[in-house]
């Protein structure tokens, strides 16, 4: 079976946030907000560091449901992506919307709906995350 993979650029940074977009076949399907992109990392306070990873969809203890795993983060342990909409929100992990606004992402339930849809058919097993670096305080 073929590997399929998302790709997120993370595009605009603020002094508490990351937002970027999730790419599927060239084309942008959502939004994400993480943490702030550090050279140390803070617990609970920092975006996990740009690469390619392996994601598998596995039942959540804290969430209490099925959520995608993003495995072997060097430094970080259960980095998963789930639904919310402010920094606060993230503790480490990536959160997606349908809207951005800045350290805001919106429609975030709808957003994980429609990811979790797609990593099923599609068989997505590979999450690339790429550092932009293009705009700081945009939004």
């Amino acid at each position: 079976m073929q590997t399929r993979e998302l790709t997120l650029y993370r595009k605009w940074y603020t002094d508490k946030s990351t937002i970027g977009e999730l790419v599927y076949k060239n084309e942008r399907i959502m939004y994400t907000l993480e943490d702030v992109v550090r050279e140390h990392k803070i617990w609970g306070e920092t975006a996990i560091p740009a690469g390619v990873y392996e994601i598998e969809v596995t039942h959540s203890p804290r969430f209490k449901k099925p959520l995608p795993l993003i495995k072997r983060v060097e430094g970080f342990k259960g980095v998963r992506i789930h639904s919310g909409n402010y920094p606060e929100d993230t503790e480490g992990c990536l959160l997606v919307g349908m809207t951005k606004g800045r350290d805001f992402i919106g429609s975030s339930r709808t957003a994980m709906k429609i990811l979790m849809d797609l990593i099923v058919k599609e068989n997505i097993t590979m999450i690339q995350i790429i550092d932009t670096r293009a705009t700081w305080l945009a939004i």
